[in-house]
């Protein structure tokens, strides 16, 4: 006798392997000891101010090996989900000033970004879409159908938090080289932004203020960057008024 539909669901339905869930442990493990080790406290305004001239010296003396090095912890930074992204990215316009920070900080943040949406893809996505059934489905078909689109939009809107963004394409199985795309072109307004503030962090340190993290929200800055969101939707309307008169 064939089972009831319910009870097929219930043991149909896949969990999480150890193996699986391992790349997650280790993330857990690390954003543990992140802070018992009390690493945040050097992802933070007043480290940066504390030893900006050091850094200076360092990067002046090592210009190349600097770069790599604030690629590769920027990228795990973002890849971990551990705060301080923000900070690091005024750092960066600190250091090398607007335009090569923000070329820096876009790479490092998409390879992060691209980091743990292949690990969340790989741990949980399956199980997401399991979970959701079909209202996951159709959420899933739709999204990937102007994926691009939607993920420039995401990216650019500073009001979307960058993890959840990091997340959220990849239960909904989208393709990496569209992830990548709509990731690295999406976050430059955002960055340069951050990293023109950054690259202006001498004279706020001399004057013993602080930065103003919220410019982004001023509407010199805003409207614009909303202005590009919006026109990475204009193929999906296009693709929606094209539907309907057909």
């Amino acid at each position: 006798m064939d089972q009831p539909p319910s009870t097929m669901t219930s043991q149909n339905t896949p969990k999480p392997s150890w193996k699986r869930l391992l790349p997650l442990a280790c993330i857990v493990l690390f954003i543990v000891a992140f802070f018992a080790l009390g690493l945040d406290s050097y992802l933070t305004f007043e480290s940066l101010r504390d030893h900006r001239e050091t850094l200076l010296a360092w990067y002046q003396a090592n210009q190349f090996l600097a770069i790599i090095s604030y690629v590769i912890v920027y990228a795990l930074v973002v890849a971990f989900s551990v705060p301080g992204a923000t900070w690091m990215t005024l750092a960066g316009g600190f250091l090398f000033g607007t335009v090569i920070a923000t070329g820096v900080v876009v790479i490092s943040a998409t390879l992060g970004a691209v980091g743990i949406f292949l690990i969340a893809r790989y741990a949980l996505a399956d199980y997401f879409r399991e979970k959701t059934g079909k209202a996951g489905a159709r959420m899933e078909q739709g999204f990937k159908e102007n994926a691009l689109s939607y993920m420039l939009f995401l990216r650019m809107v500073p009001l979307f938090p960058f993890w959840l963004v990091n997340l959220v394409p990849a239960f909904l199985n989208v393709r990496v080289s569209t992830y990548i795309i709509g990731t690295f072109f999406g976050i430059i307004p955002g960055s340069a932004v951050f990293c023109s503030v950054g690259n202006g962090l001498g004279a706020v340190f001399e004057a013993g203020g602080t930065p103003n993290l919220k410019i982004i929200f001023e509407p010199e800055i805003l409207v614009p960057i909303l202005g590009l969101a919006v026109l990475s939707l204009v193929p999906i309307v296009y693709k929606k008024m094209k539907s309907a008169k057909q």
